[in-house]
This record gives C-alpha cells, sequence and structure tokens, in this order.
C-alpha cells in the first residue's frame, strides 16, 4: 500500500511533539539512512535487519519511524521493533527479583527481556510468514495482551530493531568489580546483579544481535545528559497514561527517572566508549539532540 510520507511524517511530529529542529534529522538522517538501507535490501534479496542503538532519549524509536515511513513510500515492506517490546511481563521478572536479585524487579538491563520471543519473532518475520509483533504496556510496566500486537501479514523485507543495548557487548571481568554509581554501590554491594546482566547480555543477547545485518549508533555526548533526556519522555508518557488511562502510579517523577536511570550507567558507558570503532554508521549528537557528525560509509561497504 502506497503511504502518502508527508502526511505520515507530520502526523508523526505531531504526535510525538518534536521541535521544528529535528526537520534537520530527518534531513541529514533518517533519508541518507533510508536509501542506504532501500540498496542494501534491494542487494541482500531477503529480509534484512537494521540495529539502532542508542541511549534512552536519543531519538532511536521516533528515527526508526521516520525511516520506516519513509521506506514504505518505496513500497517496501518494514517492521519496527523496539527491544522494549520484549520486556519480561511484570509477574517474571518479580520472580527473578525474589531468587536472583532485587534490581531485576525493574525493566530494562539485559536479563530483563523474553528473548526466546524476540529471536522468535524475527525468524518469523524473516521467514515471510504473517507475524504479531509484541508489545509492551510502559504505562502498566506490563505486556500488553497478545489480542492487541499488531500484525505484519505480509512478506517483511526490512526489519529495524532499535534498543538502548541494541548490539551491545559485554564487558571484561575485572570491570565489573568497582561499582559505577551510588545504586551499584549500595544496592549491589557483591555485584551479583551486574554479573548476572553481563552473562546475559554474553550468551542470549548475542544470538539476538547476531542476526544484526548493519548497526547504527547514535551517539549521546555522554551519560550526563541522559537522565535529562529520559525526563522527557516520561513526561511524554504522563500525557498518553492521563488520556488512555488516567492512572499515574506507573508514570515515574524526575527523581524517580534518575535512579532509573542509574540502572542503564554502567552499560551505557560502555556503549558510548566501545560501539563507535565497530558500529556500521555512528551519528553524533549534542545535548540538544542536535546532529553533530553523520558516517553512513560503512552501511554500504
Amino acid at each position: 500500500m502506497h503511504v502518502n510520507h508527508s502526511t505520515a511524517l507530520d502526523a508523526l511530529l505531531a504526535a510525538e511533539r518534536l521541535p521544528v529542529t529535528f526537520a534537520a534529522t530527518v534531513d541529514t538522517v533518517c533519508r541518507p539512512l533510508a536509501q542506504r538501507v532501500k540498496m542494501l535490501a534491494r542487494a541482500a534479496g531477503r529480509c534484512i535487519t537494521l540495529g539502532i542503538c542508542g541511549a534512552q532519549g536519543s531519538g532511536k524509536s521516533t528515527i526508526a519511524r521516520v525511516l520506516q515511513i519513509l521506506l514504505e513510500t518505496e513500497n517496501f515492506v518494514v517492521a519496527t521493533l523496539s527491544i522494549d517490546d520484549f520486556y519480561l511481563a511484570h509477574a517474571e521478572r518479580m520472580r527473578l527479583a525474589a531468587t536472583v536479585h532485587p534490581l531485576l524487579r525493574t525493566r530494562g538491563v539485559p536479563g530483563t527481556h523474553d528473548i526466546p520471543l524476540a529471536l522468535g519473532t524475527l525468524a518469523s518475520l524473516r521467514s515471510g510468514r504473517a507475524t504479531a509483533l509484541p508489545a509492551f504496556d510502559k504505562g502498566r510496566d506490563d505486556r500488553c495482551p497478545e489480542s492487541l500486537w499488531p500484525v505484519i501479514d505480509q512478506p517483511a523485507q526490512i526489519v529495524v530493531l532499535e534498543g538502548w543495548c541494541v548490539g551491545a557487548v559485554p564487558q571484561a571481568t575485572e570491570q565489573l568489580q568497582t561499582p559505577i554509581n551510588e545504586l551499584e554501590q549500595c544496592q549491589d554491594a557483591e555485584g551479583i546483579w551486574r554479573r548476572y546482566i553481563n552473562d546475559a547480555l554474553a550468551t542470549d543477547y548475542q544470538r539476538l544481535f547476531a542476526s544484526i545485518d548493519r548497526l547504527v549508533l547514535l551517539a549521546a555526548p555522554g551519560f550526563d545528559v541522559v537522565a535529562r533526556w529520559r525526563c522527557e519522555q516520561e513526561h511524554k508518557l504522563r500525557e498518553r497514561v492521563m488520556q488512555q488511562h488516567g492512572d499515574l502510579t506507573r508514570v515515574m517523577s524526575d527523581a524517580q527517572v534518575r535512579e532509573f536511570v542509574a540502572h542503564y550507567e554502567r552499560l551505557t558507558r560502555h556503549v558510548l566508549a566501545e560501539m563507535p570503532a565497530r558500529a556500521d554508521a555512528v551519528v553524533r549528537l549534542d545535548e540538544a539532540r542536535r546532529v553533530l557528525d553523520v558516517d553512513f560509509e560503512s552501511l554500504i561497504a
């Protein structure tokens, strides 16, 4: 089905309340990326997977959606997935918190996703079958009922998998020894939680990330801006939850966001330090998420 990309983009920009300056990101990042992904898909002659990694609030989900809209104007069938939609159900995370470590009650870190579900979803998409795409309700902090999962009913040609740790690799054992922040020092003094995360990342997650054909990194200027970016996301979530549920008990305050982001600090810093050297494309951002530099050359090498 032909998509009017101007109308679809305008609707997305309005829904996400994006600043006028985001138009520059569309022109400098999304359009050239779409052209290269289109070339890759045509050359491969099969379903390809593009991974987009970026810290919380860096704009990866919005860029993924714009990319989908642009590719659909070229009549490509695109499935956009977020690693967030593969979170374990709330009850399962509570079980991990009780049996492994209390910090695992908080969603997001490696070890709190349903990797078999993610692998199965990608395999189904690559096979050309009609595929239901899992969805997670962050307002309820639980997986959506399967009856509400959107379905891709045509053979997918391009899969976009975005997420804050997509494509990440584990740290060396010695890097885990020293706590990186107050959360680790006070709540994970023995390192059980961070070792569990690292072990999960080294095993199941690498099987998932091995399916990625090309990896794009949205590089924040540093970890310090992530809490502010994530607070902005939560403010938007608050508005959506009020419209849909009228219940804000699952929406975080700014103080809670800062504590939440501390769970991600170790791996976010690790990604920012090591991924630029091996990603197929790097988009460097400033504190206002404006694009400083783009390098897409390796995408079509």
